[in-house]
């Protein structure tokens, strides 16, 4: 089995910047395509930014382009989201998953990922 663990949530300002990290064990890490999730309260969980295993391909959802960025350090087995320039929208609870699958086209969609994390929560006031 694989495990995921997210840290460095946190409650912020807005237009400050927060790091999460992404914890894998496992050994699997390198050979699978990574993403993050997000879900607010009261809303369906949401795709944010995923990295591909070998291309290192990124895609944003258009809600974080240009603010926040996905990277990924296969020696430390950790995934990453850089966050700048917050807002109140962005709180949610952020998940980080892996996929040993190819994702494809699909990479924005939670049933192409096979393992989750629990989340880190990130609090945004205005």
């Amino acid at each position: 089995q694989v495990q995921l663990v997210e840290s460095g949530g946190g409650l912020v300002q807005a237009g400050d910047s927060l790091r999460l990290s992404c914890a894998a064990s496992g050994r699997t890490f390198s050979s699978s395509d990574l993403g993050w999730f997000r879900q607010a309260p009261g809303k369906e969980r949401e795709f944010v930014a995923a990295i591909g295993r070998i291309t290192l391909t990124t895609y944003y959802a258009d809600s974080v382009k240009g603010r926040f960025t996905i990277s990924r350090d296969n020696a430390k087995n950790t995934l990453y989201l850089q966050m700048n320039s917050l807002k109140p929208e962005d709180t949610a609870v952020y998940y980080c998953a892996a996929s040993p699958r190819y994702t494809g086209a699909y990479y924005d969609i939670m049933s192409s990922y096979d393992y989750w994390g629990r989340g880190t929560q990130v609090t945004v006031s205005s």
